[in-house]
């Protein structure tokens, strides 16, 4: 059973949509969703600085716009046995699934950056990544620093979240096992309580949006589980954006299911990392540039689901 994956903010790098507009269609497809957010996708994803698309604003809408027309390429990912995405590319995986149109999910992501962007404006804040260490000692410590565990992503990794003057602390006063802590490229602290404002923003967008259950199992990052309600799933993307990402429990829902492969779409990379550390036999492939396509078919044909 292949499980398809979407990665969140902080994977996008510079010019890392180029190779995909060249494909037929793509950049006509690309143009569609620009005039529909009003957001020039192609100029960010193709000539846009890092610290353009470092921006919420610009980097969220881009890295869904890049999941989906990369999943497009892919094709017959209905086989997928599963369907998840961490922080933002939960948004990626809810059109994937058919629980928003790709438009519906653009708009909303838009809307989603923007609220985040101005929430993040209010205090100067951040996010970093703790390697190593055991999770209960980490996770104790972030709280006595006043920091939050953002993203509990498993295979010894850790996101922590909170004020700039708390992440300072956290570099002079590592967590007992902790090998590094490194700064993402991230405009706030995302999934804290410094997001509330923005929640409550989506929260009325999401009462204007056509939802429709899912066609394929949605593994939810706030605790991994399988949510078969369409109404759910927009229900759990707006309070996620102030809530803990648990990317380690979907991964464990993914071995519970029996998942053998996993595709993580464009930009492809972090997620099928963690799952070699966490997920050990389970054949992984990350969708960077169009050259991954072939792999990538193959490894869904041979991994497809037995119902499909």
């Amino acid at each position: 059973m292949l499980v398809l994956v979407a990665p969140g903010q902080g994977a996008q790098t510079p010019g890392f949509l180029n190779p995909w507009l060249e494909l037929p269609g793509a950049a006509d497809r690309v143009a569609a969703w620009s005039d529909a957010i009003e957001l020039d996708l192609a100029r960010y994803g193709t000539t846009g600085d890092a610290d353009e698309i470092r921006d919420t604003a610009v980097a969220q809408p881009l890295l869904v716009a890049a999941g989906l027309l990369s999943a497009a390429e892919l094709g017959g990912f209905a086989d997928a046995g599963a369907v998840a995405g961490h922080s933002v590319g939960e948004i990626t995986a809810a059109a994937l699934a058919g629980v928003l149109t790709e438009e519906a999910a653009l708009r909303f992501v838009r809307m989603r950056g923007r609220g985040m962007a101005e929430a993040a404006a209010v205090t100067e804040t951040g996010m970093a990544a703790l390697l190593g260490g055991d999770p209960e000692v980490t996770v104790e410590h972030l709280r006595k620093l006043g920091l939050t565990p953002a993203n509990v992503n498993g295979a010894g990794q850790i996101v922590a979240a909170g004020t700039a003057e708390q992440l300072a602390a956290l570099q002079a006063d590592k967590p007992e096992g902790v090998r590094r802590v490194v700064p993402l490229k991230v405009a706030g602290a995302f999934h804290t309580e410094h997001m509330a404002p923005a929640v409550a923003e989506l929260g009325k967008a999401a009462q204007d949006l056509t939802v429709s259950d899912p066609r394929l199992a949605y593994v939810s990052n706030a605790d991994g589980q399988v949510v078969a309600a369409g109404s759910e799933i927009v229900s759990r993307l707006v309070s996620q954006v102030s809530n803990p990402v648990r990317w380690d429990l979907c991964m464990e829902t993914f071995g519970a299911l029996g998942a053998t492969a996993m595709i993580e779409v464009c930009p492809g990379g972090t997620l099928t990392g963690l799952a070699k550390r966490a997920l050990p036999g389970v054949k992984t492939l990350a969708l960077k540039t169009p050259d991954d396509l072939d792999a990538a078919r193959a490894l869904l044909a041979e991994h497809a689901h037995p119902t499909a």
